[in-house]
């Protein structure tokens, strides 16, 4: 048809479908897009955040762990599982929810990526010390994977904890779930 152009046909993550020759004519393989997941919890591909919130949670439901401890996106469209670039954890907990009270309180999360995860068992509190001592609350989402609080979340928690002693060492922390979720030390 003349006057018209050619429109290369690409994949999910923006590459070129079939592309397999250099300049040099030789066979190259694909060049393999740079995902990351910073900090902050946004999600960039060559160096662009992805705009669309629900792209991110479609994304999210097909990271997974990979061999070697990292993080990989296993898409239908692609051959081998993308490796993700993960400056802490893939997903923060952004809200925080409440019912009941004492020992049959139930607290769930809302991550950045709107999965809903009840603290439990399952799904325990974790506490890291980062620098300068800084303790960081992080929630187990699924196996391997984890959110990490927002200050905000966090200070919620605070709020609804108590203390409890256990043998000369008094914690604070708070019931999920019939089960007691330290948070801290006190003294």
């Amino acid at each position: 048809m003349p006057g018209a152009r050619m429109v290369e046909k690409r994949s999910v993550m923006g590459r070129a479908e079939g592309d397999r020759t250099g300049d040099d004519g030789e066979r190259t393989e694909p060049q393999v897009p740079a995902m990351r997941i910073d900090r902050r919890g946004v999600w960039s591909c060559d160096g662009e955040p992805f705009a669309r919130k629900d792209l991110v949670c479609l994304l999210a439901s097909r990271l997974r762990r990979a061999a070697d401890g990292g993080y990989e996106l296993v898409l239908p469209c692609e051959k081998r599982p993308l490796p993700v670039e993960v400056e802490d954890v893939p997903f923060l907990a952004v809200e925080a929810f409440r019912s009941g009270t004492g020992e049959d309180q139930i607290i769930s999360f809302r991550t950045n990526v709107d999965q809903i995860v009840t603290l439990d068992a399952d799904h325990p509190l974790v506490i890291r010390t980062h620098a300068a001592g800084m303790l960081v609350p992080y929630i187990v989402v699924s196996e391997g994977m984890m959110a990490r609080l927002t200050q905000a979340v966090y200070y919620e928690l605070v709020a609804l904890a108590e203390s409890r002693r256990t043998g000369n060492v008094e914690q604070i922390g708070l019931w999920s779930s019939r089960q007691y979720f330290v948070l801290g030390r006190i003294g």
